[in-house]
């Protein structure tokens, strides 16, 4: 049993950096949350181009997949819906959560987003959130941004979407992909006041004589 409240909705769209989403969960799941998750349509194409991986359609196998891939067998709680379930209990907005963050965010989700349309699972959660005011966190994985991305990110900014960009730093000397990565996972979940993360934090330090 999840020792948390309430939910959170994590959101797999089909930008490129699947470790984020699983760094997210790997942290997530171990500190014993309760885990609702959709992965949009396009993200079974980045698994395939990525990592020669079929990530499987049905809930129960893809939760099994997930969970290898996070390298977490039994803890927190997790629960996989399939893009296309429109009618999930997070499509409404009476499903009280905790938040969503969708990681990695393609620059497709944010349009969509930005612009109020739902046309699958993923972006009807989201939609939802913004709807009813409750948080929601994008981690938007593109580089270099056009005007039009920018301009849609800042439409989203504005009705209170936190934006934190797949931007790692090094002051916490990272020695492998995998800290990088922790990095932005770590400062995502930030967002939400969920630390469970073990990152070093910048404490201060002296500038170079």
């Amino acid at each position: 049993m999840s020792q948390h409240n309430k939910p959170l909705i994590i959101g797999v769209s089909g930008a490129s950096g699947l470790i984020y989403a699983v760094r997210a969960l790997k942290y997530l799941l171990t500190a014993d949350y309760e885990i609702e998750l959709v992965a949009s349509k396009s993200t079974y194409m980045v698994w395939q181009a990525e990592q020669e991986t079929r990530m499987p359609s049905e809930p129960k196998q893809q939760e099994q997949f997930w969970r290898e891939q996070a390298g977490v067998a039994l803890s927190g709680k997790l629960r996989c819906h399939p893009w296309s379930d429109v009618g999930a209990n997070i499509a409404s907005g009476s499903f009280r959560t905790s938040g969503m963050i969708v990681i990695p965010c393609s620059m497709s989700t944010v349009a969509k987003l930005a612009g109020g349309l739902s046309s699958d699972l993923l972006e009807r959660a989201a939609d939802v959130h913004l709807k009813e005011g409750r948080k929601l966190v994008i981690v938007p994985r593109e580089t270099p941004f056009s005007l039009i991305h920018l301009r849609n990110l800042t439409t989203l900014a504005e009705t209170g979407v936190r934006i934190v960009p797949a931007i790692p730093a090094w002051y916490h000397n990272p020695q492998s992909i995998e800290d990088l990565v922790d990095f932005v996972v770590a400062r995502t979940l930030d967002q939400l006041d969920i630390d469970c993360v073990p990152l070093k934090r910048w404490e201060g330090g002296k500038p170079n004589s």
